[in-house]
């Protein structure tokens, strides 16, 4: 079982993976929240009828002079190197596990790039309010083992959250959970608060 990560916690994550580290998977899990009166709520989540939520996990490679170097999303699913891979678009939240996934392979990341930041935006433009059972994680790719989770679940006015931040430090891969709250239905809407973390 993976560490439960506190908001503004630092770990490392070969230490927690108790070895080499080559590859890890960023999953990002939810569900739409059960509609409390009689289909009342059904209208707010557009539509269809349906209560489906659209959250976008995204993943940013920035330089350590805090420059965007590429972005890995659901309108490019690869980053330019090769390094980092999603694995493709969820548009409602529906099943078990993991929603959506990033892969990034640690060996193949360029050296110029010092942070992966993770974000998740709802597309469909619902605030948190309306998600419920949200996480991250961060699995060793080797073993399929939790390394770490980060609960997301802080409901509220937000439509999106800089979830967490992996980062290269002294030859070693650590791993932030930020989890600070913001407006967007895409990433580039959350780069002005994003740099004070890089």
């Amino acid at each position: 079982m993976g560490v439960n990560l506190q908001k503004g916690q630092k770990i490392s994550l070969e230490k927690e993976a108790n070895g080499s580290l080559t590859r890890i998977v960023m999953g990002l899990g939810w569900d739409a929240a059960k509609a409390k009166s009689g289909g009342l709520l059904g209208g707010l989540f557009g539509g269809g009828g349906g209560g489906n939520i659209d959250l976008d996990a995204s993943c940013l490679l920035f330089d350590d002079q805090g420059n965007l170097l590429d972005a890995v999303w659901f309108r490019q699913l690869r980053s330019r190197d090769g390094s980092v891979q999603h694995t493709g678009d969820n548009l409602t939240g529906e099943g078990d596990g993991d929603d959506e996934q990033i892969v990034v392979e640690l060996p193949n990341v360029p050296a110029n790039v010092k942070s992966l930041v993770f974000t998740v935006n709802n597309y469909t433009g619902q605030d948190f309010s309306r998600v419920e059972n949200a996480f991250c994680r961060i699995v060793n790719g080797a073993n399929d083992s939790e390394i770490a989770r980060y609960d997301l679940s802080c409901q509220g006015s937000h439509s999106a959250m800089i979830m967490a931040k992996v980062y290269r430090h002294n030859d070693e891969w650590k791993m932030h959970a930020i989890g600070e709250t913001g407006e967007g239905r895409t990433f580039d809407q959350l780069l002005p608060q994003i740099r004070p973390h890089l």
